[in-house]
């Protein structure tokens, strides 16, 4: 399936973003020459979703090799500082991490002259960045095995292509199975404060031609007790090592509505997505964004001026909620905390 729009784009002397911000009104592109954009971009959610956050840091690195040596100061000085920019630009999602840390592997041993330094930097972006779509269709290419035919699954948050270098993870699997003849409908709950849901998974659904409905958030309890979804499948922000799930703020307590209605819950991710160092998700930092996504709508405020917010981006659901990990790698059955530990081993 080819895919009518991209996340990101490398030209070699920038990296071309699509604004998510913007979306479904608008597509545009923003063009990123340096790391302090690069983070800023990842930080206002520019970019988001964990895969693509990943492969969006390990350009960034990139382009802080200046390859004409400007700045007077060797590449490695600014390689280290834009590393820890870029790292603190958001601290839930894993990938952010994994592919800095990649890329500092690979600079260890690279040679002081920038240019060649800057091209040996290039290649490893590339290779994360591809790696990443192939890692998701394979991914796809497993969890299409666990939607039947004609069934109706709940989404929540965006876990498309606009959420990975390309084809995304829980709606990889969503096209993968289509693909495959299956009939698939999509409930696509809203996801608030950000919207991610209404304005990102239901405009990549209908840019495929996957049937789709839009609902609010607390609309999935009255489905699922209808009878009117089959499974739920999420992408993640982290998996800890005994496979409790970090996601977008409301994935646990659609994980409890699924199990409350014997309904199958998965999760779609990379392996790049598991922290096996992190021992529970109760060790996972849950990143808190400013209060005023929650305050205001589309830029029109919806609450009292003043009023406290408490503003959480992620949750985490404990897996014993978790019916399936699906990864590059093959489907992860419970117990998972066995099952990670056999996939690292």
């Amino acid at each position: 399936m080819t895919l009518p729009f991209q996340t990101l784009e490398w030209t070699g002397d920038a990296l071309l973003l699509l604004d998510q911000r913007a979306l479904p009104e608008k597509e545009t592109m923003l063009r990123f020459t340096d790391a302090p954009g690069v983070a800023g971009a990842i930080r206002t959610m520019v970019v988001r979703g964990a895969p693509a956050i990943g492969v969006t840091a390990a350009f960034g690195l990139v382009l802080s090799v200046r390859a004409d040596g400007a700045a007077g100061r060797p590449w490695r000085e600014a390689f280290r500082e834009a590393a820890e920019t870029i790292g603190a630009s958001r601290p839930t999602a894993v990938n952010l991490f994994w592919a800095i840390e990649r890329m500092r592997r690979a600079a260890a041993s690279l040679p002081d002259d920038p240019r060649e330094a800057r091209r040996m930097l290039e290649r490893e972006a590339v290779a994360i960045r591809d790696e990443d779509v192939e890692a998701n269709r394979r991914m796809g290419s497993h969890g299409a095995e666990l939607l039947p035919d004609g069934a109706s699954v709940l989404t929540h948050c965006n876990a498309g292509a606009l959420a990975t270098a390309g084809y995304g993870t829980a709606l990889g699997v969503i096209r993968a199975a289509v693909a495959a003849g299956k009939k698939i409908h999509v409930y696509v709950d809203e996801t608030r404060p950000f919207l991610q849901g209404a304005r990102l998974t239901a405009w990549e659904l209908m840019k495929d031609g996957i049937p789709c409905t839009l609902i609010t958030d607390n609309m999935a309890a009255k489905l699922l007790g209808d009878g009117k979804i089959q499974a739920a499948i999420v992408g993640a922000d982290r998996i800890a090592g005994n496979g409790d799930v970090a996601n977008k703020i409301g994935t646990y307590g659609v994980a409890v509505l699924c199990r409350a209605h014997k309904v199958p819950f998965y999760v779609a991710a990379p392996c790049s997505t598991i922290d096996p160092a992190i021992r529970t998700g109760a060790r996972i930092p849950i990143e808190e964004r400013d209060g005023g996504e929650v305050t205001h709508l589309m830029g029109k405020r919806i609450a009292p001026d003043g009023v406290a917010v408490c503003n959480p981006a992620f949750d985490v659901t404990p897996a014993r909620f978790v019916s399936a990990i699906v990864t590059e790698k093959g489907i992860l059955r419970p117990p998972l905390a066995r099952a990670l530990r056999d996939l690292f081993r």
